[in-house]
């Protein structure tokens, strides 16, 4: 049996200071789009995850400076956070609820996996019946109506959700839950506070901190 991991899910957002190191002794760590903290959040990343659809997803294959970046440089994987075929069936209703989104569901998982492929790197598209399986638990928890769950809250659920990580440590760096107001982020916040108090899920604090660098 393979011995269980600490899984670092780095967001985007504020970490304490001094918590790098910490990261940095993670067995993976997790990372978003341009890895805004990178750095201050340490340096160790091992995925990137990515919104491989609309604006974020083309600006990314862009952009030489997040090709080039060490963040990207480091990571052994992509994954893609948001399914094709998922997304193309949202395309019809969201044209009528938000038509301003008229460019969100515009897909460049192609090039986010011809990228991979090109510098050596895995390339994994999350199922759409993670997302779907979020949305479910999100509405039973009072979400009122939203676009589509933060790529932060699909990663967790991802995980959650496989065999292969039940006895892992999952980790929560840099998650404030505020952001673009097509997320539900309160909602997600209730339920990152109900895996926190199952044992599922842990948020990085400095209290632990000595312990997890011990690995108990």
């Amino acid at each position: 049996m393979a011995r269980a991991r600490q899984i670092m899910i780095v967001g985007n957002g504020a970490v304490d200071e001094g918590a790098g190191p910490l990261i940095d002794t993670a067995d993976m760590v997790i990372r978003f789009n341009g890895s805004r903290n990178f750095g201050a959040a340490g340096r160790k990343t091992d995925v990137i995850a990515v919104c491989n659809t609309g604006r974020p997803g083309a600006g990314m294959l862009a952009d030489a400076a997040w090709r080039d970046s060490e963040a990207v440089g480091r990571a052994a994987a992509i994954w893609s956070v948001r399914d094709p075929d998922l997304f193309a069936a949202l395309k019809p209703d969201l044209a009528i609820s938000h038509p301003e989104l008229d460019d969100f569901c515009d897909d460049y998982t192609d090039g986010f996996d011809a990228f991979a492929t090109a510098n050596g790197k895995q390339h994994r598209i999350i199922h759409r019946s993670v997302h779907e399986a979020l949305d479910e638990t999100l509405f039973g928890l009072g979400a009122e109506p939203y676009v589509v769950p933060s790529s932060g809250m699909v990663v967790i659920q991802a995980l959650l959700s496989d065999p292969r990580h039940a006895s892992d440590t999952i980790i929560l760096a840099g998650f404030g839950h505020s952001g673009w107001d097509g997320h539900p982020f309160e909602a997600e916040r209730r339920l990152v506070d109900q895996l926190i108090a199952s044992g599922r899920v842990m948020r990085l604090q400095p209290l632990f901190a000595s312990s997890l660098s011990q690995g108990t």
